[in-house]
């Protein structure tokens, strides 16, 4: 297979969710956090040449006070970003990452979604900060943002296999036993 039906169907999405930013993004301010993350994870595939799905996620950020869903504006910004490049929200993304005055869960977040947008080598103070806060209770809370959740692998959350991926990438995955047969 050539892989086209595939990006067809992701092209075919993308156009839907765009032709829907309207009604996706009051859904942003809803009541319910895990309706926010959804909303946020759904606008983060629209096609947004003009930067207004981004901007209604650092308008959110400003005012939105849960560190999960703060975490999940801050990673479908970078989807976002990764899909349409724009160098100073790849350097805002690097700043909260930085910050310490934002919750571990946003600063995991930025670090995570900065390697996803840059070919740099991880500086020792993203390291740091990874090193700090990227516990195990941590990972499990964080497994409620569908970015996390589809990242883990077996045996491990989505947070521990990007950590391991992509500042570890020597490390085995758990479960991989390089003596196994193939199937």
């Amino acid at each position: 297979m050539t892989g086209y039906p595939a990006g067809w169907s992701v092209a075919a999405a993308r156009t839907a969710i765009t032709a829907d930013t309207a009604i996706l993004q009051p859904l942003l301010d809803d009541p319910e956090p895990a309706i926010r993350i959804d909303a946020a994870y759904a606008l983060a595939t629209a096609t947004d040449h003009e930067r207004a799905v981004r901007a209604a996620f650092r308008s959110r950020l400003a005012v939105e006070p849960d560190p999960l869903v703060r975490a999940g504006l801050v990673l479908a910004t970078a989807e976002a970003t990764r899909t349409h490049p724009h160098s100073p929200t790849t350097a805002w993304i690097r700043e909260q990452w930085r910050d310490g005055t934002q919750a571990p869960e946003v600063r995991l977040a930025a670090a995570v979604g900065w390697l996803c947008l840059t070919d740099h080598p991880a500086p020792d103070d993203l390291r740091a900060t990874v090193d700090d806060f990227a516990t195990d209770e941590r990972a499990d809370l964080m497994e409620a943002l569908p970015w996390m959740a589809r990242a883990g692998g077996t045996g491990e959350t989505g947070l521990r296999g990007c950590v391991r991926t992509m500042l570890h990438p020597e490390q085995r995955a758990p479960g991989d036993d390089p003596w196994a047969l193939p199937h």
